[in-house]
């Protein structure tokens, strides 16, 4: 929220009590990157200690996704520009974390907070815009398997890309100069039909997938199988990042407007700026083969990937390397 100018000066009055020699100063309130909580950071602290975890983990891990993409582009799945967008905005977003306290502590630049504030504008934005693609290219990769089929060709989702792109940019803008009325309204509607947008393509996808087993048996394919962890994981995922915003936003009128800024607000974006190290981690541990990393370095760092791994039998060669299970 854009802080409200100082009352104007009464400047007849003034001017007719001074001397006509006297200086005129007049004391404006200095800047400062807390907005109006000063004395309320709690909410501001939680958020940039999570995304710190963002800076540690989330950036190399991202690194780690568009380098697979990359490896693995003679195999591409349908959803690896998205998935490779998404990894660059959150690299983008989890860079300007040390800026932010570096801003908040020793510039307190207002021109460095404006590129912040541009920053949680692309983070707002891309998310869940670019997750409700890899949604919609699920959805109708399981439940109209013909239109998928026209639809594969790789200008579809280019021409997706670029116009969430100019959607985020054009939010992101718009929040950077700020003073828009209710404009915090437009991000609670993006994040609701975002969220049930996203929903509701994984309950279908999870429904269509238990539906297809095959006659006479109780098990399903292990292909659809895996397919119905992966979206059930996923959908779990969605549902912690972008409920706690979904909950809250939308009861802006219930709060105060300092408990609101200063508390609500930045809890609700921290789920949401931590999924920037959730969603990478979850793709990487999906991937039956982490290409540039030895099976040592994998089981050290993930041990429920070892387990599965001891339980499997040993196969004779070297593994076969699939392409990536999409996020």
């Amino acid at each position: 929220m854009e802080r409200n100018a100082p009352p104007p000066f009464n400047s007849t009055s003034l001017l007719t009590q001074l001397p006509l020699n006297t200086t005129i100063n007049a004391t404006v309130k200095p800047f400062s990157v807390f907005d109006g909580c000063e004395q309320l950071v709690e909410g501001i602290l939680f958020d940039l200690t999570l995304q710190c975890i963002n800076v540690v983990v989330g950036i190399p891990a991202n690194v780690l996704v568009i380098a697979i993409l990359i490896y693995n582009r003679k195999e591409p799945s349908t959803s690896d520009i998205f998935l490779g967008c998404l990894a660059f905005m959150d690299i983008y977003f989890g860079v300007m974390t040390p800026i932010s306290f570096l801003n908040l502590y020793h510039w307190q630049s207002k021109g460095v907070w404006s590129s912040i504030k541009f920053s949680y504008g692309v983070k707002d934005t891309s998310g869940p815009l670019f997750l409700s693609c890899i949604c919609l290219d699920r959805f109708v990769a399981v439940l109209f398997p013909v239109m998928f089929g026209q639809l594969k060709h790789i200008k579809y989702r280019l021409s997706l890309s670029v116009l969430v792109f100019c959607l985020t940019f054009a939010y992101s803008a718009a929040k950077t100069v700020g003073g828009l009325p209710n404009f915090e309204k437009v991000f609670t509607g993006e994040i609701l039909a975002t969220f049930a947008w996203m929903v509701m393509c994984n309950v279908c996808i999870l429904w269509a997938l238990k539906k297809s087993r095959c006659a006479g048996k109780d098990e399903m394919h292990p292909t659809k199988k895996k397919a119905f962890k992966t979206v059930l994981y996923i959908l779990g995922i969605i549902v912690y990042n972008y409920l706690p915003p979904v909950a809250l936003f939308p009861f802006e009128d219930h709060y105060s407007p300092d408990v609101f800024r200063c508390y609500v607000q930045p809890v609700g974006f921290a789920f949401l700026n931590i999924s920037s190290t959730i969603q990478p981690l979850v793709y990487l541990v999906r991937l039956d083969k982490v290409p540039f990393l030895s099976d040592t370095c994998v089981k050290k760092c993930c041990t429920c990937v070892s387990a599965n791994r001891n339980q499997a039998p040993p196969a004779e060669g070297p593994p076969a390397e699939g392409p990536p299970a999409q996020v």
